[in-house]
C-alpha cells in the first residue's frame, strides 16, 4: 500500500493542559481551514497508530485540519494506563474539543477507532456540541471481549486479587484492576446512544473480516442510532491491514459530504 503523502512542515506538537494540570500531546495536521477534526486511538493504543496518522494525512491531502492525540495513560500524555475508563476519555477530548473552540476553530466532527469508536460515541450521548460522529470499528457491548484478553473465569480470579496481570509473549504487558474493569462493565453504549441527539449525523465503519470486534456489533449500532450510516468495508480485520487507503477514503467522502451540508446549512 502507497503511505500518504505528509507534509512535516503542517504538523505542530500541541500540549493541552487539563483542570486537574495532567497534559495532555498532540499533533496538529494544519490545513489553514477554520473546521478541524479529532482523531481518537483504541485500547493500548498511541496517535502514532498506522489508521490514526494514515487518516490525519488523507484528511491533510483533502485540505481538512486534524489533531490526533494521546488520551491520558498513554503515548505522551500524562497519567498511567487504564483498561476501563472510558469516560475518562471522554472527559479528555472535552478537554481537546474545548482547546479548540478557545482558538476559534469548529469541531467539525469526531472519530474514533476501535475503544476510540466507543469514546466518540459517549462523547456525543453527554455533551451534545458536534454534528459528525465516525465509529470506526467500536464495541456495542462493552461485556464482551474481555475473556480473550483476560482468560477464563476472570471476575473470579479479579475479585480474589484484586488485579490481572496481562501479558504478551510471556512477558507483562498492562494490569487490569478491579475498578477498571467493573468501569468498563458498567459502561452500557446501548443507553448511551440512545442519549445521541437525533440531528447528530453518525457514520459507523467496520470491517467484514474483524475477529477482535465482530461486524455484528455495527449491525447493532445501526438499529438504534436514527441519523446514522453503516459501511462495511469486505475483508478487512480489524486493523484494516490491506484496506488502509479504503478506508482513508470512507472517511474523507464522509467528512467532504459532513462539510458541504454544515456550510449549505450555515450559508
Amino acid at each position: 500500500m502507497a503511505q500518504p503523502s505528509q507534509n512535516p512542515s503542517r504538523q505542530q506538537k500541541v500540549i493541552i493542559t487539563k483542570k486537574n494540570d495532567s497534559k495532555l500531546v498532540g499533533i496538529l495536521h494544519e490545513s489553514e481551514t477554520e473546521e478541524i477534526v479529532i482523531l481518537c486511538h483504541g485500547l493500548r493504543s498511541t496517535k502514532e497508530d498506522t489508521i490514526i496518522i494514515n487518516l490525519a494525512s488523507a484528511l491533510e491531502n483533502a485540505g481538512v485540519s486534524s489533531f490526533r492525540f494521546d488520551f491520558s495513560g498513554n503515548g505522551e500524555s500524562d497519567g498511567s494506563f487504564e483498561f476501563g475508563h472510558y469516560w475518562r476519555e471522554v472527559d479528555d477530548l472535552h478537554d481537546v474539543i474545548q482547546h479548540f473552540h478557545r482558538a476559534n476553530r469548529i469541531v467539525t466532527a469526531i472519530i474514533g477507532h476501535s475503544k476510540g469508536g466507543g469514546v466518540v460515541l459517549l462523547y456525543a450521548s453527554k455533551y451534545h456540541d458536534i454534528k459528525t460522529v465516525i465509529n470506526i470499528s467500536g464495541r456495542y457491548d462493552l461485556k464482551a471481549g474481555i475473556e480473550e484478553r483476560l482468560g477464563k473465569d476472570y471476575l473470579e480470579r479479579i475479585r480474589k486479587d484484586g488485579f490481572i496481570d496481562v501479558m504478551r509473549a510471556g512477558s507483562f504487558d498492562y494490569r487490569v484492576t478491579l475498578e477498571s474493569l467493573m468501569d468498563r462493565l458498567d459502561t452500557n453504549m446501548h443507553e448511551a446512544c440512545l442519549q445521541i441527539d437525533k440531528e447528530c449525523r453518525v457514520f459507523t465503519i467496520h470491517g467484514s473480516s474483524d475477529p477482535v470486534i465482530p461486524v455484528e456489533d455495527a449491525y447493532e449500532f445501526a438499529k438504534i442510532l436514527p441519523n446514522h450510516k453503516l459501511h462495511i468495508i469486505e475483508g478487512a480485520d480489524h486493523s484494516y491491514t490491506n484496506h488502509q487507503d479504503e478506508l482513508a477514503s470512507v472517511v474523507v467522502n464522509c467528512i467532504k459530504e459532513t462539510l458541504l451540508q454544515d456550510r449549505v446549512t450555515s450559508g
